[in-house]
């Protein structure tokens, strides 16, 4: 038995593909089939059966469409409710897959009706670790677990009860089974940033670490309901569309649209996102635009700005990437989007300054510096600069009329965010300072902090 683990960082994700040598089964795929149907490729096996754990909250599921293009078998709960036929398993069924059996572990906690999968080697020829693998999906994670807070909040503290045993019904099996999530790797699913170092992951590892295994029950469901950050807009989408089967496509293509276009659309009030490095785009960029730099958070801060169905058009200079940002958008359910490659003849006139915490630190004295800290809450109040404002980066659009007049100088942790709120900001005809800097230059140079202060 091998696992062959598929890195999603688009998604913060993985999607593992499971195999005997021959046949495969495939856990949590995503709505981008490429990376899997390579990876089978390269393994030289069919795709016999593909699983999701759970009706999936962050992004569109492939599963449905990888079964039908397979012909394999797309086991799912059969508790859950969807607008598609599938093989509904509940605890305790087993699968059989080539050489492996599955045997399919209620884990609710994540989900009401989450489950967990256990794969071993049917045969000795099967080869693989003797104790095999669980696939925990948004269960226990390496060092964490999924929040139970987004089928509903209202439910979320029974679900972390759940969340509790469920993890411990895993940690109890063979301690030499290899864990393999599918969260917690960059997705907002985890309760908790989660362990991503390199190696193999053990049940038995995770009996003395993670908090979910070492915490009382009441302590632990206390703690992961008041630690929860805050929730992607998009996600609300995303088991609607799971349900109805969206991932049986690709999704709508994208369309090219004209210089000309893209003026009208910014009058028109689309979301003319330009993709190019927020430095690139600090220095020259198109009056109305807003600034998401391409790479793996683009489609969390896309989804999570601008409002659903609104019209997008993507702006880049390198048209050789401008199709995988169209991917990362699709599989979100964002499909259809404008696309224009820059080509140097476009009015390029707005543009505001960049600097870093030296530069902050030395600044005049005198400036109406008003400094915008954009991070989330855990962060601000582990450290944050002395009469800082906190405007975390999804709410900049909806409250930068209420911040104080002068100079905005806009700061996160590494620049990234802070790149998309200083664009938000000077759209609206503020001044704006983006502070491109790493926050640990901060104590570096010595400049004062408070922590442990609520926003």
């Amino acid at each position: 038995m091998h696992v062959v683990t598929i890195p999603l960082p688009a998604l913060g994700n993985r999607c593992h593909l499971v195999h005997d040598g021959a046949s495969a089964l495939v856990v949590d795929p995503p709505r981008d089939l490429r990376p899997v149907e390579r990876a089978a490729e390269q393994a030289g096996v069919d795709i016999r059966v593909v699983a999701d754990t759970h009706v999936h909250n962050d992004y569109v599921s492939g599963a449905l469409g990888l079964a039908r293009r397979h012909g394999a078998d797309y086991l799912l709960s059969a508790e859950e409710k969807v607008d598609f036929e599938r093989v509904g398993v509940r605890d305790g069924d087993r699968v059989a897959v080539g050489r492996m059996s599955l045997k399919v572990l209620a884990t609710p906690g994540h989900t009401r009706h989450h489950q967990s999968f256990l794969v071993t080697a049917a045969t000795a020829g099967a080869g693989g670790p003797t104790a095999g693998a669980v696939f925990s999906g948004g269960s226990l994670l390496h060092g964490t677990v999924g929040r139970t807070d987004l089928v509903d909040p209202r439910l979320a503290t029974d679900l972390a009860r759940a969340q509790w045993r469920s993890a411990r019904r895993l940690a109890a099996l063979d301690p030499a089974t290899l864990l393999h999530p599918t969260h917690g790797f960059g997705s907002f699913c985890a309760s908790r940033p989660a362990e991503t170092g390199d190696g193999d992951v053990t049940l038995g590892s995770q009996r003395g670490t993670n908090p979910v295994l070492t915490t009382d029950e009441e302590t632990f469901v206390s703690d992961l309901v008041a630690g929860f950050g805050p929730v992607p807009r998009y996600y609300g989408h995303m088991a609607p569309l799971n349900r109805a089967g969206a991932g049986r496509s690709a999704g709508r293509a994208a369309r090219p649209v004209t210089a000309a276009q893209v003026s009208d659309a910014v009058l028109a009030g689309a979301w003319v996102v330009d993709l190019r490095g927020r430095d690139r785009f600090a220095e020259g960029h198109l009056t109305g635009s807003v600034s998401v730099e391409q790479g793996p958070q683009l489609a969390t801060y896309v989804g999570w700005l601008v409002p659903w169905g609104d019209d997008i058009v993507l702006l880049t200079d390198d048209p050789a990437r401008l199709g995988e940002a169209v991917s990362d958008l699709a599989a979100i359910g964002v499909e259809g989007v404008g696309t224009h490659v820059l080509d140097g003849s476009e009015a390029m006139g707005a543009r505001y300054r960049r600097t870093d915490w030296a530069g902050y630190r030395t600044a005049p004295a005198g400036v109406r510096r008003v400094v915008v800290d954009v991070r989330q809450r855990d962060e601000w109040r582990t450290g944050h600069l002395p009469g800082a404002l906190h405007l975390p980066v999804q709410d900049v659009e909806r409250a930068a009329h209420r911040l104080p007049a002068g100079e905005l100088w806009v700061h996160c942790r590494s620049g990234y965010r802070a790149g998309i709120a200083a664009s938000l900001l000077h759209r609206t005809g503020r001044s704006v300072v983006h502070v491109d800097d790493g926050w640990e230059r901060v104590e570096e140079l010595a400049i004062p902090t408070v922590a442990g202060l609520a926003a």
